[in-house]
């Protein structure tokens, strides 16, 4: 059963979680044993606890005028893409977020399985009616990219280098914790985009999918969902509505990107591989690489980083 309320104007629905008025405690409290180093404590050792999302503890963060039309949380589902996907088709309108604690059939990039243990990690998707023409579309990962890393940024305080790979995998010390889809979704009044985030937060190193993953857990920072998944989508809207006004973030982009500048190999269709050097993106966010004949553009592949390979 879904417990349902409204906060701030807004549709809040959650699973049966009491609501967090605003300016309350963040987080719920722990003892000594729970407590870790945390960056964002300015040196301080902090009493942080991993907590799993919570609608209305999301939505008392968020600014009142904020896209974000209705925050959801669910126990489990297959794909919250796939979910927010038949909702768009039947005419869903933009600002919905579904949050989910497990997800059993999720897609990644390159149609890779992403699958967790229930409440170790963050999957989320986003509903939107971008206003850009749709070859401008490519940038909707790229800045989803930008927002996870700006909020696992705040919460490192410092502490922890956080980075993006091209086009959106997001990195601490150089090791994956975020993935991230986009899609299109055709409709008669006009295309939807659904965004689709994947967040390591509580998976400890023997649940990890690939030896260069990470999980915030590992990285000593704090795991409360809630704060996070607030993080996240205020992050983003300030980076959609640049994005809208603007057509791309490109300098913001690379100013983040560890692909520019590194010695990489890009993984094509076929196994084909291309090396080089990454040179940045261009207007519609696709990978440039200078390589032994020139410099090359990229709409997709997969990047493999030479100092992480």
């Amino acid at each position: 059963m879904t417990a349902a309320s409204c906060a701030r104007g807004r549709c809040v629905q959650g699973a049966g979680h009491g609501v967090t008025p605003a300016g309350a405690a963040s987080s719920a409290s722990c003892d000594d044993s729970q407590r870790r180093r945390s960056p964002c404590g300015a040196g301080y050792d902090v009493a942080v606890t991993s907590s799993l999302p919570d609608a209305g503890r999301i939505a008392a963060v968020l600014p009142s005028a904020t896209l974000w039309r209705s925050v959801e949380v669910i126990e489990t589902t297959g794909s919250t893409n796939a979910d927010l996907a038949a909702r768009a088709r039947a005419g869903a309108g933009e600002g919905a977020v579904l949050v989910s604690k497990e997800q059993t059939a999720g897609r990644g990039r390159l149609d890779r399985q992403w699958v967790s243990p229930p409440g170790t990690s963050i999957s989320m998707s986003l509903l939107l009616t971008p206003q850009q023409e749709f070859p401008q579309w490519g940038w909707l990962s790229l800045l989803a990219g930008m927002a996870v890393a700006s909020a696992v940024g705040e919460l490192a305080g410092g502490g922890a280098p956080v980075s993006l790979k091209w086009p959106n995998d997001v990195l601490i010390r150089g090791r994956k914790v975020c993935g991230i889809l986009s899609e299109r979704i055709e409709h008669p009044d006009g295309a939807r985009a659904v965004v689709g985030i994947g967040i390591n937060v509580d998976l400890a190193a023997d649940q990890l999918p690939v030896p260069t993953a990470t999980s915030l857990a590992l990285e000593g920072l704090p795991t409360d969902q809630s704060r996070i998944v607030a993080g996240v989508l205020t992050h983003f809207e300030r980076h959609y509505r640049s994005w809208q006004l603007r057509g791309n973030l490109r300098a913001e982009y690379e100013a983040r990107c560890a692909s520019v500048g590194a010695e990489l190999t890009v993984i094509l269709d076929g196994d084909r591989r291309v090396s080089g050097t990454g040179r940045g993106v261009d207007e519609w966010g696709r990978l440039q690489v200078t390589t032994a004949t020139g410099i090359e553009t990229y709409p997709v592949g997969d990047v493999v980083h030479a100092t992480l390979a």
